[in-house]
């Protein structure tokens, strides 16, 4: 089976809801943002905790995320390098709406048992 890969989301001109999905649109970015909810994190980490994307989209989404200034990437002095992810003052604002989103689908989720 062939995915077809999505266009990047444009923010319309104005549109506060077009300029959050900018953010939050690309395939599993919400996922990735919600990981490091806790605080910084290694690559390794992410990859365990999201172990259904793939390491080459966790790569894509990180580098894309940091060129929106949605989350920084610190390498540490030590060897081998080691590098962190943490969510910037821009991408904390992002959680109280992915929490909610969050909060809905465990309530479909319960909803559904039933």
């Amino acid at each position: 089976m062939v995915l077809k890969q999505r266009a990047k989301v444009q923010a319309l001109p104005g549109c506060p809801m077009s300029k959050c999905m900018g953010l939050l649109g690309g395939l599993w970015t919400p996922e990735l943002i919600w990981a490091l909810n806790d605080g910084a994190r290694r690559f390794s980490e992410l990859r365990r905790d999201c172990p259904f994307i793939s390491a080459k989209v966790i790569t894509s989404r990180l580098r894309d995320l940091e060129q929106r200034g949605v989350l920084s990437r610190r390498v540490m002095p030590t060897s081998p390098p080691t590098v962190e992810y943490d969510l910037t003052p821009l991408g904390r604002e992002l959680l109280p709406a992915i929490k909610s989103i969050v909060e809905v689908g465990s309530r479909l989720l319960l909803r559904d048992k039933h």
